[in-house]
């Protein structure tokens, strides 16, 4: 599969453990929303903007830079900024700017659960935490990798947007690929076709293609779960 980057360029997008260059005919493309109209529908002032990212609240790759016909123009992926502009507003009364940093972060290198630690702060339930471990054959002690899989497995397969066999499926390939997932924006895609399933790790992707009788079970955001995960930490 292929993505297409902001000078209109195909690159490669990481399949499972495989890079596949493939041209579709069904596009998915996130909603933009220009700089101004954001500032307008969030109530917050250009100042506020540009601290919270000096502050890495808001990555540096969601300010998009687009010529217009007045020239170059700020834009952002509607529905993560107001997402997370939404989570600030919402966290900064309890917590200062540098502590929502901290949370925003993808990396939390030496934190180390134990698994009925995870049970007790509702990361995963005893069902899934049973099923991950037969799987995965690793011991009661998780660091913030083996946290995200098993966190990723509860909230899909409580959702049943996908079933134990597309479990088993999702977390190989989240084991064959933990250097990735480690990049700052990985999302992770199900689909299906006529009754086959098919898992993919999407990296820096701005927009991707299927073909039309492909059927888009789940679209995550892998940083998404990690922020959901640090906010049952706090």
């Amino acid at each position: 599969m292929s993505n297409k980057n902001k000078d209109g360029n195909f690159t490669s997008v990481t399949v499972l453990c495989y890079t596949l260059y493939m041209k579709g005919v069904f596009m998915m493309s996130e909603e933009l929303i220009s700089k101004k109209d954001l500032l307008d529908l969030a109530g917050i002032s250009y100042g506020q903007l540009y601290r919270w990212k000096r502050k890495d609240l808001i990555p540096e790759d969601w300010f998009i830079r687009k010529s217009t016909f007045t020239g170059q123009e700020t834009f952002f992926p509607k529905g993560k900024i107001l997402e997370r502009i939404n989570k600030i507003q919402y966290m900064k009364e309890n917590l200062s700017l540098d502590e929502l940093a901290d949370m925003f972060s993808p990396n939390i290198a030496d934190l180390q659960l134990e698994k009925d630690e995870l049970v007790k702060r509702n990361i995963v339930s005893n069902t899934v935490l049973d099923i991950y471990l037969e799987i995965e054959k690793g011991g009661p002690t998780f660091n913030f990798s083996r946290i995200l899989e098993v966190y990723v497995l509860e909230k899909l397969l409580q959702s049943g947007e996908i079933n134990l066999d597309e479990g088993k499926m999702l977390l190989q390939v989240l084991l064959e690929n933990k250097s990735l997932i480690r990049q700052k924006n990985v999302e992770l895609v199900f689909t299906r076709k006529l009754g086959v399933s098919s898992c993919l790790l999407l990296i820096n992707t701005e927009n991707f293609q299927f073909e039309r009788s492909t059927k888009i079970v789940v679209q995550l955001s892998l940083m998404a779960c990690m922020e959901e995960i640090k906010s049952k930490l706090l």
